[in-house]
């Protein structure tokens, strides 16, 4: 039975240092998100861009001066992402630097317990205190979990959006000396790329799935950094031995045989930085995935 799809555009950037990760909602609506999705059976509806505050004129870029805006942006995206739930849509959010999760994650998971599957090549588990480059795409799981500064922590409501038995973190493999410390003493469950390696992504799904039996939903978040760089260049923070193209397929086909896909991120694609739009095709081919196309 085919879903009703609300796409919402996070353009971006105030959350890290790149600049033209703005551009990625852009750059995968090119690449046909909603024919796509469309064509298995879907209803779509395209709610167009947020309005980024302060988003080319932030003359001053400190931690401080981004918060206000950031915060901002995740409140609007807060609200968004609350009422397509509440309307009974399956909201697919398209930034953007990662800091927008701040805000879709926390829309969708206002009034119930949810599964939260941050696929990603980094923790982003640092806080202010812990963050070298003091940037907010770093921080954004860590705030989810009532870490962090009180403006991003207290959108929506106080404190914590998301219980952290109910995180699972894919794909992971840099981390900072600090932030390696807070996520271990999180209680998130974390499979590493060395956790793929051995075990395979199939077992670590099945293992994820088992640990959320209880949920009946789930919110994925997908950075693209966390495919290696060599078959997604398209992202302003590779990071070396990442997944490949098919064990993300994979993912997204056994997540959305579980049925509880309740909503789902794709952030950090940087077109700037692609290869014909390479990374923007690859994110709408696992979306397409995770929506219910099969091989056969």
């Amino acid at each position: 039975m085919g879903r009703i799809v609300r796409i919402i555009g996070v353009p971006m950037d105030l959350g890290q240092s790149h600049r033209g990760v703005d551009m990625g909602p852009s750059a995968i609506r090119y690449a046909d998100l909603a024919g796509t999705l469309r064509d298995l059976g879907h209803v779509v509806f395209d709610g167009g861009d947020i309005v980024i505050p302060g988003h080319y004129a932030l003359a001053d870029t400190s931690l401080g001066a981004r918060l206000p805006l950031i915060r901002q942006a995740c409140e609007e995206v807060w609200r968004l992402g609350r009422a397509a739930v509440a309307a009974g849509e399956t909201p697919i959010f398209l930034g953007g630097d990662h800091s927008a999760a701040i805000g879709t994650v926390g829309g969708v998971a206002d009034g119930r317990d949810l599964g939260l599957i941050w696929i990603d090549a980094h923790g982003d588990f640092n806080t202010p205190e812990t963050s070298r480059s003091q940037n907010v795409h770093g921080m954004a799981l860590a705030v989810l979990l009532g870490l962090g500064a009180p403006q991003l922590v207290n959108i929506g409501r106080p404190g914590a959006k998301v219980k952290a038995e109910n995180v699972a973190l894919i794909g992971v493999r840099d981390l900072d000396r600090e932030e390696k410390g807070l996520l271990k003493a999180s209680g998130c469950t974390v499979y590493t790329m060395r956790d793929v390696d051995e075990i395979g992504i199939g077992l670590v799904l099945s293992r994820v799935l088992k640990r959320f039996e209880h949920l009946a939903s789930i919110h994925v978040s997908l950075d693209l950094d966390v495919i290696d760089p060599l078959n997604a260049p398209g992202v302003g923070t590779p990071s070396q031995g990442g997944l490949t193209y098919r064990e993300a397929q994979l993912i997204m086909e056994i997540l959305s045989d579980s049925g509880k896909l309740l909503s789902m991120d794709i952030m950090e694609i940087n077109p700037i930085l692609d290869i014909q739009n390479r990374t923007a095709e690859m994110a709408v081919a696992l979306a397409a995935s995770l929506f219910g196309k099969k091989i056969l």
